[in-house]
């Protein structure tokens, strides 16, 4: 029954000599608009600007926040794709929240069931390099058939980049060489996701 401003009080521990923990909690989730999610984008140095936060309450903060997505992408684990939507509830409580580009490969079985997740790269707010290698590199080493590709824009759009078409179009043509299936590849940004597979790119 607590509010968000209650609960993150309750982490915060105290306040400083003029506000009390709540009305501290208050002050910097109005920083951040309300929004749990923003609020775990801070860093450190960010939330000890906060008059009453140091760095070990700031690092206790940031943990919370971080146990709370880790829950999420275990509860919402899915071991069988049979559509965009299963593979976006898999790769969101990984790339959703992140201030950086990071690419991510599912690696499938025959029957389309997730043998691993793995991140491939990670890189700037705009760009990541991906090494088609190390791609095709964990498909072998698990004997999977088939791979799902996903990364996110930090930017929130969900349009691919030329570059973005040109990647895909490289990693589909280098796995068709090995009988290895690209079926999906998910552009993840603002709580949404964008599907070559369902557009018809590839």
């Amino acid at each position: 029954s607590l509010s968000d401003a209650e609960l993150f009080a309750i982490q915060l521990g105290s306040g400083n000599r003029e506000e009390s923990a709540v009305e501290l909690a208050k002050r910097i989730l109005a920083s951040v608009q309300g929004s749990l999610k923003k609020l775990s984008l801070l860093t450190v140095e960010e939330l000890t600007q906060f008059k009453g936060v140091g760095e070990a309450k700031a690092i206790n903060i940031l943990s919370a926040l971080e146990i709370g997505r880790r829950r999420k992408a275990t509860d919402d684990k899915v071991n069988l794709i049979k559509s965009s939507r299963d593979i976006f509830e898999v790769v969101y409580p990984l790339l959703g929240d992140l201030p950086h580009e990071e690419f991510w490969c599912v690696y499938l079985s025959k029957s389309n069931k997730i043998l691993k997740t793995q991140k491939i790269s990670q890189g700037s707010i705009d760009s990541t390099i991906v090494d088609l290698r190390l791609v095709l590199k964990h498909a072998i080493l698990l004997s999977s058939t088939a791979i799902i590709l996903a990364h996110n824009h930090p930017s929130e759009s969900l349009k691919p980049s030329s570059a973005d078409l040109k990647l895909t179009k490289k990693i589909v043509e280098s796995a068709k060489i090995m009988d290895i299936s690209i079926l999906d590849h998910l552009i993840i940004g603002n709580n949404n996701y964008y599907s070559f597979a369902d557009n018809g790119v590839l």
